[in-house]
Parts: C-alpha cells; structure tokens; sequence
C-alpha cells in the first residue's frame, strides 16, 4: 500500500511551526511514503517564499500544491520554474510561470500530483477545472501511474462534489482546499475514489480562518476593512488527511482525516 500524508493549508508562520512541532509524529505514526501540503498562504498568509519552501522542505514535506493566492508574493514567481516541488493550479493560463502537475516517485512507484482551482464564487476567470483534469489524465498512458491526487481549491463545496463525481473512479483522491475548514465527509466512493471537500487549515486555531479575529470582527460591525493579522504564537491546529492506495489498482483505501492542537509559545526556529 502507498500511505499519503495531506497538509490542509498552511497558513503563515503560526503554521509552519505547528507543522514544525506536529509533523515528526505524524511521520512516525502513519509511515508515509509521501508528505504533501497546500502552500497558497505559506509566506504570511500570501504565497511562498524561497525560505518557507525550503523550512517546510526541512521539516518532511515533499511537495506543495497551490491556489489563488499562490502568485500573491511576487518577489518569488521565479521558484515556481527553478525545479523545487511546488505546484500552480494547472487551470491557470499556459503563460503563467511554474506547471500544475508532476509526477513523484517514491517507494519504487510513480505518484501523479496536480493542482486544480474552481471557478465558483472564485475573483479570477481560470479555465475550467473539469477540462483542465480530463487533459490531465488524457496524457498519463503508459506512464506506469500508481496512484492520482488531485487538489482542487475552490470556495463552493458543490463544484469539489461535482469534480468528485466526474473523476469517479479515474483518480486515486480529490482533496479539497481553500476554506480553511475541514469538512466532515471524508469518503470513499465505490469506485474507490476518496473525496472530502477540504482539508481544512494548519494556523491559527483561536481566529477566524486563520486570521486574528478581533480585525474580522470589526470589519463585520462596521463595514470598513482591517488589515488581516496573522499572530505568530497563540493556539494553533494542523488539519491534514491521512490517505492509503492501492498501487496495483489505483484505488483508494481508507481516508483519515487529522486535527491536532498545539500552543505556539515563541518561535524558536
């Protein structure tokens, strides 16, 4: 069996060191063979930076996948063409830096990874996920595929299900991203596809989203918009999934979904 380890998006330093903290057990409790996590707001809430990629490299991620904040830090498009393992979403425009897909090989099998975005409720206009996914799989012949992982950032939890239903039975998983809250349908279909509509957040715990709330608050009550403060210590939660395949199949076996708590004193690190 491949044991896959899913990080729901990590958000900001708080998150980093939650998955600093948190990650070494995981690894040791459920043995995967590859560790993958969604790094759209790795780099205080806004994309990536050469250091975060390469702290989370560090501590036991292999690869990264991405969303609609992915480019938010401009300062570092060049790292999605420099060969690390991160991912844009493919739907993106062909002239868009980096690539939203790519194969991994680990424990002697070969791992399809790719990076989708919805366009429900989205600010962008991508192309559609749906096409995006059938090219995707049109091209994996004699590829010697184990298994395909797809994460699909998006906000409507109906476009995650439907994409669930159209890949039925033709990927390994289709992980959700994007809300910052796990939801509570984890499942395997029979066709043994695994599908849950998100993967929730690695961040702050006590905010809104991520987000220190007081801010949030306000912006409610008054209708003027706060800048969005990120805390870097405080109680924080790492939301992941922990996933097995069946290699020879390419079918899903079970489906964990994992929320663990820890209070982020100072950052040592």
């Amino acid at each position: 069996m491949l044991s896959i380890l899913f990080i729901g998006e990590i958000n900001g330093k708080i998150g980093r060191r939650a998955v600093q903290e948190l990650l070494p057990d995981l690894i040791k409790e459920h043995k995967p063979d590859l560790v993958i996590a969604n790094a759209d707001n790795l780099a205080h809430g806004n994309g990536v930076s050469e250091p975060t990629i390469k702290e989370m490299l560090a501590a036991g991620i292999d690869a990264f996948t991405g969303g609609d904040h992915c480019f938010g830090n401009t300062a570092y498009l060049n790292l999605y063409d420099s060969g690390l393992p991160l991912l844009r979403p493919a739907n993106y425009s062909k002239s868009a830096p980096g690539k939203g897909q790519m194969i991994i090989e680990k424990s002697g099998h070969k791992i399809l990874l790719a990076s989708l975005i919805g366009q429900v409720f989205m600010s962008a206009d991508h192309d559609s996920p749906f096409h995006e996914a059938d090219n995707i799989l049109s091209n994996l012949a004699n590829k010697n595929i184990s298994a395909i992982i797809i994460d699909m950032h998006a906000e409507a939890t109906s476009e995650k299900i439907a994409l669930g239903h159209f890949l039925d039975g033709k990927v390994s998983a289709i992980l959700g991203t994007h809300t910052h809250v796990m939801t509570a349908d984890a499942r395997i279909s029979p066709a043994g596809t695994a599908l849950i509509t998100d993967t929730g957040l690695t961040g702050l715990a006590d905010g809104v989203i991520g987000v220190e709330k007081d801010g949030i608050i306000k912006t409610f009550l008054t209708q003027i918009k706060t800048p969005h403060v990120i805390p870097e210590s405080g109680h924080a939660v790492l939301n992941a999934v922990a996933l097995t395949i069946n290699p020879k199949t390419k079918k899903a076996v079970t489906l964990k979904p994992i929320t663990k708590y820890i209070n982020i004193i100072n950052s040592p690190r």
